[in-house]
């Protein structure tokens, strides 16, 4: 204990040593210049001469015992460390118990327990009425559901979660940039078990989710993650709901997609009429527009070539995901069951008109057609803009417009008109140049001038409802005229579905080209 925290005691308890040990002494009155000059000043008791030497202060972190020894009581010593406040452990096990349920799926943890669930208007009353409906659908969410004209209510749509929405940003890169042996892998929920082998599938709802952005993969399944069946019982166990003459049964395997059959299907999903009619001209040898199967393992090798998804795949033989070509079944619809039949460009061309038929009316009963079979205008913007790749924030604004326009008077949009719709945009190039040339001459796009060339150019009538949904989309001023080069930007996309766009992020497109270059380019004093 250092001495000089005895300087200016006064009037205070003093624990003093002689030369027969440690005494405990009472009060004693000190004077405050205990220290004097430069040596140790000499401190003496009333009636002693006895020096004494000063070793702690405050005699009174000593207790006399019932024995009458003394003892320490002191305990509050600087070193020891300080209590936390009750408030502080109450904080900080709150914030923990907030981290910890954040990591739970309680989805899941409900289902295992078996939890039973909750509705939570089963206390509300049945006769609400009509002010106090209409006071909660106009509330704070605008993407509430809204009621139909007979007043029966449409089920809610389930609010997406944190959680599900990083899932589902990782799922729209996977898209954009994986492979197709991953992306296959990922989406794919089948494996049928042949005894000691298996192979991986994807049923036609798989195959659409993987190319549509922004629909999540089912909890329980994602890569190399797969519902088990036996190929013997598959065709009793799995039931697709698709109709009897569907494209997918004409790839055999009970409606199921191989990854050959996916990236067959990907080709020609991304490639324009255009295109096809071309490579089978180039590879037509007699010049009669037909051709055999050699030669459509040609055309088909070419065009797979050309796309993004051809660039993007390498064979895995460990996965077992390599390409084997166009599978025995379609091959026995195109060139006959002895493969002796030769393949017309309309027949290939119309294959390729069922297959989009058949993914556009996957899309549109994945909306819920209600009793009508109409799918409300809101769904209908929802689908236009899938592969619009707009920012999020401004794909609501367009979406909430369209709510806020026929809100109070949606017709909807049927099946037919659905179909009719992309019909036009299978000619989305000559609507292109159609609405350039009106461009050009100072015309207005108006409603009128874009179902005059639908008819004319694409020989499809387009309703005036339609019409009025596409123009509420785009027309951002509301001035009744349409943004030619912003419309046809995104309906070119979404008639290729975004399978067009290159597959990767540039860089190493970049890089080849500064080696390449480097290569190429040769010092100046080598030419001397």
């Amino acid at each position: 204990m250092s001495l000089i925290r005895l300087c200016g005691s006064v009037g205070a308890q003093w624990m003093l040593k002689s030369t027969t040990g440690f005494v405990p002494t009472g009060k004693t009155i000190v004077t405050r210049n205990l220290f004097s000059g430069t040596g140790l000043g000499t401190l003496r008791i009333a009636g002693s001469n006895a020096p004494v030497l000063v070793v702690r202060p405050r005699a009174d972190q000593y207790d006399r015992r019932r024995d009458g020894n003394w003892w320490r009581g002191y305990k509050n010593f600087g070193h020891k460390p300080e209590k936390e406040p009750m408030a502080t452990k109450l904080f900080c096990a709150f914030l923990g118990a907030m981290i910890l349920g954040a990591c739970i799926d309680w989805k899941k943890l409900g289902k295992a327990l078996g939890l039973p669930k909750v509705d939570a208007d089963a206390g509300m009353n049945a006769e609400m009425s009509d002010s106090k409906t209409e006071q909660l659908e106009s509330g704070e969410d605008s993407d509430g559901d809204d009621e139909d004209e007979q007043g029966k209510k449409k089920p809610r749509k389930e609010k997406i979660g944190f959680r599900d929405r990083k899932i589902i940003e990782y799922e729209n890169r996977m898209r954009t940039f994986s492979t197709p042996d991953k992306i296959f892998r990922y989406f794919a929920t089948v494996k049928l078990i042949h005894g000691d082998t298996s192979t991986v599938y994807m049923t036609p709802f798989d195959f659409l989710r993987a190319i549509t952005p922004g629909l999540k993969q089912p909890d329980g399944l994602g890569l190399d993650q797969y519902k088990r069946y036996d190929a013997r019982s598959v065709s009793t166990r799995l039931d697709l709901h698709l109709d009897s003459d569907s494209i997918f049964y004409k790839l055999g395997a009970y409606g199921l997609i191989s990854f050959s059959d996916y990236i067959f299907l990907l080709t020609v999903l991304s490639t324009s009429r255009r295109h096809f009619e071309i490579a089978f001209r180039m590879f037509d040898l007699n010049g009669d527009g037909d051709v055999d199967s050699e030669e459509f393992e040609k055309v088909a090798n070419l065009i797979r070539q050309q796309t993004s998804i051809g660039n993007r795949h390498r064979d895995h033989a460990n996965t077992g995901n390599t390409f084997k070509g166009v599978n025995s079944a379609l091959t026995t619809y195109f060139f006959g069951p002895k493969n002796d039949e030769k393949l017309t460009i309309e027949k290939f061309l119309d294959f390729q008109q069922q297959l989009q038929r058949e993914i556009l009316t996957l899309e549109f009963m994945r909306k819920n057609p209600d009793e009508n079979g109409n799918i409300s205008e809101a769904d209908f913007a929802e689908l236009m803009l899938a592969y619009a790749g707009y920012p999020q924030k401004k794909k609501i604004k367009k979406i909430k417009r369209v709510k806020k326009r026929f809100r109070d008077h949606g017709a909807g949009v049927s099946k037919e008109d659905y179909l009719n719709f992309f019909h036009f945009l299978n000619n989305i190039n000559d609507v292109d140049t159609a609405l350039t040339f009106y461009h050009i001459a100072g015309a207005s796009i108006d409603q009128a001038t874009l179902k005059h060339v639908a008819k004319t150019v694409a020989m499809v009538e387009l309703t005036d409802h339609v019409i009025d949904v596409v123009f509420t989309i785009f027309d951002e001023n509301m001035d009744g005229q349409l943004s030619n080069r912003e419309f046809v930007a995104v309906m070119k996309n979404r008639l290729l579905r975004g399978l067009e766009k290159p597959k990767d992020t540039g860089f190493v497109k970049l890089m080849h080209s500064i080696l390449k270059c480097a290569k190429d380019t040769k010092p100046v004093l080598l030419d001397l």
